[in-house]
């Protein structure tokens, strides 16, 4: 039976300081993100595949926010509604989803669900783990496998640039994109010690570094470097 599935977004809940990149920024029009969507029938344990993490909740829920261990739980990522008409417009389900696109090199993931209000292990995950010191479970997905970070190109003329080093840095991103000013754009601690950026950029080749105050520090993660015409050492980006 040929169904139209309708997606409702839930208002977003801030605990702390948010993201530096938004999870939320999913391309609904993907072909595998739509695949996955089209299969969700009812509540069940995550849909993991090598872009997304899928997890779902019972829609007698007002609300329902998950929280990652990689953002610290600072973060609450609210599930959409996820309204199945049958082909005479009837309602057949209603369910809640929250779709993470894999952007961590983790092999694997801790969370806590926000259930109307109350903390609580996601009910349809049966692995979980005790953490002692705070005297709380968590839910958690292993064997997710690595995912590759690295400075590089992703989609729609952008890239995502990366830096892995010790925790606490004020770390500045600059390059020819932008006169090698190291002052307008900070690369965000995400975890500690690595470092990341989401830029828009046209297609070209580019020359950047990082900065730490007005020291330049090198990409560790992006072996293609060159010397300027300016005698400075950069690594290269070409997007296409």
């Amino acid at each position: 039976m040929n169904r139209v599935k309708i997606f409702t977004v839930s208002l977003l809940f801030f605990i702390g300081a948010s993201s530096c990149f938004a999870s939320e920024a999913i391309q609904t029009d993907t072909y595998f993100y739509d695949k996955i969507i089209r299969e969700i029938e009812k509540p069940q344990a995550p849909v993991v595949t090598d872009d997304f993490i899928v997890f779902t909740a019972d829609a007698a829920n007002r609300f329902v926010g998950i929280a990652f261990d990689f953002e610290n739980y600072q973060t609450i990522h609210p599930f959409q509604i996820l309204h199945t008409y049958g082909i005479d417009g009837e309602e057949t389900n209603t369910v809640l989803f929250y779709c993470y696109k894999r952007t961590h090199k983790v092999s694997s993931i801790q969370y806590r669900l926000v259930m109307d209000g109350l903390w609580t292990t996601d009910p349809c995950n049966p692995e979980k783990i005790y953490d002692e010191n705070i005297n709380l479970y968590f839910s958690k997905i292993s064997n997710l496998g690595e995912i590759e970070i690295i400075t590089k190109q992703t989609e729609n003329n952008s890239a995502h640039f990366i830096y892995k080093g010790e925790s606490g840095l004020d770390l500045k991103l600059a390059g020819n994109f932008t006169n090698w000013d190291p002052w307008i754009y900070t690369m965000c601690e995400t975890k500690p010690g690595l470092y990341e950026l989401d830029l828009p950029l046209p297609e070209g080749k580019y020359y950047y570094s990082y900065f730490v105050g007005l020291v330049p520090v090198l990409d560790n993660t992006n072996p293609a470097k060159v010397y300027t015409d300016d005698g400075r050492t950069a690594n290269v980006l070409i997007v296409n």
